[in-house]
């Protein structure tokens, strides 16, 4: 039965844990208790499951049952304060080893740890310390492959691996190399259903992505992402995609670049916006100051780099923006899940797509099979739709508010695909298809105006369409390069123009 937002809040109240966690901790302590030493298993689950909770009921849990110590590593120093934190909470007393900590004189005064990869790997490599009787590590955001250099150390300290996403960071050292198995927890949906996580409503914007190169990491690179959204014709779509569907509430957009992300500030400022922007660059005492405007903002925008895709919880957040591509599943779930957290007045979050993301890995409640990632990770990768596939995939649908103003038509979709099948099987020359579509357009441009500088300014709005039905007609002859296509959409727009033209002058020699 679902739990309603009431209900959420005062079950989340004090450190109950919840059913699903109940069994996720079960099920992971079954393989502590029955399992030889050396064993390593991963346990996924979604971004706002309280992940968090579950490592330190089990950490609290193994201390008490087994009297063995537990070391926890994160790749960030705020997760490590956190985690701390979630400790203390559960009664667990623990000692953070970070750049100030070099050796640990007094080590049974604990028996938890908290510490930075980088900076305990540092340590041990030195041997400026030794950590005695660990019994079990617990690995935070699993997925990144910067720890797999400290297994050496805990040969015989059973390793569990915490993450929402059990896919490597790095395609050439697969996960299942490291850990012999994965543990699921529930799903994104059933998480939605059960009221523990707000639903996602997603709107995707077609986005031309043939210029984005891939670097050695797989991803785009952040030069040829700023090329392209850094653009004014990019600039304006998001523009245009903040007001349609988001104006007025909580937003937060992800960029692949600081000059980006700076000029989507400028954007917004110069629209009358409150927006701020924050990257790795800003001191603690800025990003604070921002954090907290942000919190305390009921409309605030804020724009980011990387900075916020871990280890940032904002339950406030009603808005995503994905002003970026990516092809790293991983990241995709990150910064969708900013969004994802649950309050009485919050069952649903909007997410914006930019960079033909949802197309690409599916939606981000939609079922995964993540035992067959964990066990084929080059197959899955492999069989991810390419971006030309994608771009074929979309459709266009006039927005609501535009729809308005040609609600006098019944009908102002026009099957350039079918139209050219069509139009070929007869033996028609296959450019009719654009000739067609040119004259369903003019079609519902003079029944929704009275004159012909009416049905101009109509014409005008279409711009969108027009480059969605000339992308398919393109596709059709296969002849895509960037110039045809833009003397093709030029064309288009001036032989609307030309038949608009005619039309009103038939009308007008009739009266």
């Amino acid at each position: 039965m679902t739990l309603s937002c009431l209900e959420i809040e005062d079950k989340k109240t004090g450190l109950a844990l919840y059913d699903y966690q109940k069994e996720a901790i079960d099920k992971i302590f079954d393989r502590l208790k029955n399992y030889p030493e050396g064993h390593n298993f991963l346990y996924q689950l979604p971004t706002g499951g309280g992940k968090t909770v579950i490592f330190s009921e089990i950490a609290k849990r193994y201390i008490k049952d087994l009297g063995k110590k537990v070391l926890i590593l994160t790749h960030r120093i705020e997760l490590c304060g956190q985690t701390s934190e979630m400790l203390n909470e559960f009664g667990v007393k623990n000692k953070i080893i970070d750049s100030k900590v070099k050796t640990l004189p007094n080590q049974d005064e604990y028996m938890c740890f908290v510490a930075m990869v980088e900076t305990l790997n540092n340590r041990l490599q030195d041997d400026q310390l030794e950590m005695e009787n660990v019994g079990l590590v617990i690995i935070d955001e699993a997925h990144y492959n910067s720890f797999r250099k400290l297994f050496q150390f805990f040969g015989k300290a059973y390793i569990l691996g915490v993450t929402a996403t059990p896919l490597s960071s790095n395609i050439k050292l697969p996960m299942n190399e490291n850990y012999s198995e994965l543990i699921v927890g529930h799903s994104i949906s059933s998480l939605i259903e059960k009221g523990f996580l707000s639903k996602a409503n997603t709107y995707s914007f077609d986005v031309n992505l043939g210029s984005l190169k891939i670097g050695i990491d797989g991803d785009y690179t952040v030069s040829s992402s700023e090329l392209l959204y850094c653009n004014f014709i990019m600039q304006e779509k998001l523009l245009k995609a903040y007001e349609e569907k988001s104006i007025g509430k909580k937003t937060l957009i992800f960029n692949n670049g600081i000059n980006t992300s700076k000029q989507v500030y400028s954007l917004f400022i110069n629209a009358g916006y409150d927006i701020r922007h924050l990257d790795n660059t800003n001191s603690e005492q800025e990003r604070r100051k921002i954090l907290y405007w942000f919190k305390n903002t009921s409309d605030a925008i804020l724009t980011s780099v990387g900075i916020l895709t871990t280890g940032f919880d904002e339950p406030t957040v009603e808005t995503i923006i994905l002003n970026r591509a990516t092809k790293s599943l991983t990241l995709f779930y990150q910064m969708i899940g900013r969004g994802s957290r649950i309050l009485p007045n919050k069952s649903e979050f909007t997410v914006i797509d930019l960079g033909n993301n949802a197309l690409r890995f599916g939606l981000w409640d939609s079922y995964v099979d993540w035992h067959a990632i964990f066990r084929s990770p080059d197959y899955y990768l492999q069989n991810l739709s390419n971006d030309i596939e994608i771009e074929r995939q979309f459709k266009y649908v006039m927005p609501t508010e535009l729809r308005e103003k040609f609600s006098k038509s019944e009908c102002v979709y026009f099957n350039i695909k079918e139209e050219y099948a069509l139009i070929t099987k007869h033996g028609f020359r296959p450019k009719v298809t654009i000739d067609r579509s040119i004259e369903q357009h003019a079609k519902i441009c003079c029944e929704n105006s009275n004159d012909y500088f009416e049905a101009i300014e109509l014409a005008k709005l279409l711009e969108e369409d027009i480059k969605y039905r000339v992308k398919r007609y393109t596709y059709c002859i296969c002849k895509c390069t960037d110039n045809y296509v833009n003397w093709l959409q030029e064309d288009y727009k001036r032989k609307l123009n030309i038949n608009l033209n005619q039309k009103f002058v038939r009308i007008e020699s009739n009266v």
